[in-house]
């Protein structure tokens, strides 16, 4: 699994999606973990990364330098502040996805129905796990 995952075609390619939106892997991270319109407090993305906080601060540093995310004091406790996804971020999220969700270039040795039949047992071993996250985009059905 791990040579699937973190090495050629599928290593590459989180750089080039880091790449394609002028950012590093860190940052493109820290962008992935954003949704529109919802405000995710910096101790939130640092427990999930579990990392130091003062990581996070650098990671929204950049989010915030291209324009992707900006700080904003959270609706009930002015103590802490929230991470937002901006247009810009969004767009720039869906291209980074959009590069990421290609299967790799080995996948075309299974015929459509094993391309088709792998996406689902990945599903299942998806939701059988409640740390990962659940969500599959549509750009997951290409598969």
């Amino acid at each position: 699994m791990s040579s699937l995952f973190f090495s050629g075609d599928s290593h590459d390619r989180f750089h080039r999606a880091s790449n394609a939106i002028g950012v590093s892997p860190g940052v493109m991270k820290g962008l992935i973990h954003l949704e529109p319109g919802i405000g995710v407090p910096m101790r939130d993305i640092a427990n999930h990364f579990g990392c130091d906080a003062s990581y996070v601060t650098n990671l929204v540093d950049g989010l915030e330098e291209k324009g992707y995310a900006k700080r904003q004091p959270h609706p009930t406790d002015r103590r802490v502040r929230t991470i937002v996804l901006t247009p810009k971020g969004a767009t720039a999220k869906a291209k980074a996805l959009a590069v990421l969700h290609e299967p790799p270039p080995s996948f075309n040795a299974l015929n459509g129905a094993e391309q088709r039949a792998l996406r689902d047992l990945f599903r299942k071993v998806l939701a059988a796990d409640d740390s990962l996250n659940p969500g599959l985009s549509d750009a997951a059905d290409g598969a």
